[in-house]
């Protein structure tokens, strides 16, 4: 393996989308060596960025509204390339389900690529505090990936070293237990915190962005006291805080990596297809935007609507109602702003709203667009979201709680939506607190999974999934009655993976 170019790093296609010999793709060999090259903290950091966006797109252009959003009954869809999310019928055939594995495994083996990678750089005498920030910002991001994967999936196959497998030829691999995955993700997130830096440049993980989704991962797990602990860490750092512009962060790209956040994708509108955000072409409104973009694909449901606490500003700031203005959108038919109103053509269907989250509007000398793509970041990790698992944690399996803490963080987080204090809390406020302040950002549904499938089914079917009718007067109610089993908590392997690797369809195995 001397031979391992830094070519593999870049054009090394590690997607794991058909576990088949085009899982590896061998790099040319003219290329600079290991022995000459990742002498230098930048070339380091120049194989490592190519982690925060490309290998991401397919799990974010489509499939992370599908299963964060529509699944969980926050946004409606009238699109057939979402709809079977909306009531719980998505086979193992569906395109979106193949992109989100694809995406997710892609992220994994890039990283598993840049990993092994450094470490033979190290085993041949190269510098470890050159090579171990970029091995943890690599383990980071895979465990990252992993965590989505035990959360999509359940049981799902942990592979760390794409290159034995090419060389084996044996590409059917086993599922591995949920709680193994889980497992590993936590263990590469330990890593990644013991050997990041406490600051990093713009944009980059830290080891607060490792102690924030270590607690994440610790809340899912239910296990409170190290969720606590870790979100603890990161609020007494004093590196973070909330952004005061809560609808700036999802509409101006000016405000990528600002001080709320802890870990969000990079994109830019220019470069090949696949490094560019595209969200806003699947939830903004069509006259809003041009080039035939703009097709609503995704928009707010009506319980996700009704859903806010009354006075929450978060309502008006992540959904687009009727007479809201947008001074700094602007086109040829809005010179002096974009008015959105819900009895214009083509607004009066669904449930007359849209999502303003990851919408940029029409492009401008300050926000350039060009068609589907817009440079605005996918925020994974919210310092929002630290303050918010700290006082679920600090509630744990308690009915309420008053501590001063963790009301301090949550009260902090209503204070932004310009809500009133609590001076207690339970379990059905926070989930509430937490739907009003992550709405669209690909999570809801999460927080549904983990409270297990008889509080997840009470939730969903009392939604209401419809749309209004064409003069608004009536909703077309649509409820869950579909959602019938606990195997719906977690989606199917696609198909195609099955097909390819029956391994697949047997039961899981220990990796551990």
């Amino acid at each position: 393996m001397k031979r391992l170019t830094i070519y593999a790093v870049f054009v090394l296609v590690v997607t794991f989308t058909s576990c088949s010999k085009s899982f590896l793709d061998r790099p040319a060999q003219d290329q600079p060596t290991l022995e000459t090259y990742y002498q230098t903290p930048a070339q380091v950091k120049g194989a490592t960025g190519v982690l925060y966006g490309y290998p991401w797109f397919d799990f974010q252009d489509k499939a992370f509204h599908c299963i964060g959003e529509v699944m969980s009954g926050n946004m409606q869809t009238w699109d057939p390339q979402y709809s079977s999310f909306l009531n719980f019928t998505t086979q193992s055939t569906d395109p979106r389900l193949a992109e989100a594995w694809r995406a997710l495994y892609k992220v994994v083996g890039w990283s598993n690529v840049i990993i092994n990678t450094f470490e033979q750089k190290k085993a041949q005498g190269g510098d470890p505090v050159i090579l171990d920030p970029g091995i943890a910002e690599a383990r980071f991001i895979r465990g990252t990936a992993y965590f989505y994967i035990a959360r999509i999936w359940g049981d799902a196959p942990i592979v760390t070293n794409p290159v034995d497998l090419a060389v084996s030829g044996d590409f059917k691999v086993p599922r591995h237990l949920h709680n193994d995955v889980l497992r590993f993700a936590l263990e590469d997130l330990q890593y990644a915190e013991e050997h990041l830096p406490e600051t990093n440049d713009k944009g980059r993980v830290t080891m607060y962005s490792a102690k924030g989704m270590m607690a994440k991962l610790y809340l899912y797990r239910k296990d409170y006291a190290n969720a606590k602990s870790k979100a603890n860490e990161v609020i007494q750092s004093g590196l973070y805080d909330l952004f005061p512009d809560y609808e700036g962060m999802f509409t101006k790209s000016v405000n990528n990596n600002n001080i709320e956040s802890l870990f969000a994708l990079q994109w830019m509108t220019v470069g090949d297809w696949g490094v560019q955000n595209t969200i806003q072409a699947f939830v903004a409104p069509g006259n809003l935007l041009v080039n035939g973009d703009g097709w609503s694909a995704v928009v707010p449901s009506i319980d996700m609507l009704n859903s806010y606490e009354a006075g929450d500003k978060r309502k008006e700031w992540s959904n687009m109602l009727h007479g809201q203005t947008y001074p700094d959108w602007r086109n040829n038919a809005y010179p002096t702003g974009y008015v959105y109103d819900t009895t214009a053509p083509g607004n009066k269907r669904q449930t007359r709203s849209n999502s303003t989250k990851y919408v940029v509007g029409p492009g401008s000398a300050d926000e350039p667009v060009q068609f589907m793509r817009t440079s605005i970041c996918n925020y994974i990790l919210r310092y929002a979201d630290v303050l918010l698992i700290y006082a679920e944690a600090t509630l744990g399996e308690s009915a309420s709680t008053s501590d001063g803490t963790a009301l301090a963080a949550i009260n902090k987080v209503r204070e932004r939506a310009e809500l009133s204090a609590l001076s207690s809390f339970t379990r059905e406020d926070i989930l509430r607190e937490r739907r009003s302040e992550f709405a669209y950002e690909g999570d809801y549904w999460f927080d549904v999974q983990r409270q297990g499938f008889t509080r997840a089914k009470q939730i969903i079917e009392n939604q209401e999934r419809g749309t209004y009718s064409e003069d608004g007067s009536t909703i077309n109610s649509v409820m869950v009655t579909t959602f019938v089993n606990e195997s719906q908590l977690y989606l199917p392997i696609p198909q195609n993976e099955t097909a390819q690797n029956p391994k697949l369809l047997l039961p899981p195995v220990p990796y551990f």
